[in-house]
């Protein structure tokens, strides 16, 4: 299946901004993130086609996955 995937900040640095990516059928977004040598506690918000979604999130062709990371700050 294909996918859009979109980094924003700092998950940006050293990678790319919106690329497609080929995964297999049954991927979730754990995976994905896993892959980009993120790590679970760095996820801020994850959307999927526009929704919030979740890290066990079953992926689709044509889906459109969207990582930020954590904001801090005061």
């Amino acid at each position: 299946m294909l996918i859009t995937l979109k980094l924003f900040a700092t998950f940006r640095n050293g990678r790319f901004k919106v690329a497609e990516q080929e995964l297999p059928e049954g991927t979730d977004v754990r995976a994905v993130v896993l892959s980009l040598g993120l790590t679970e506690e760095e996820i801020g918000i994850v959307m999927l086609n526009g929704r919030h979604g979740e890290l066990d999130s079953k992926l689709s062709d044509h889906d459109t996955l969207s990582l930020f990371p954590l904001v801090g700050g005061g």
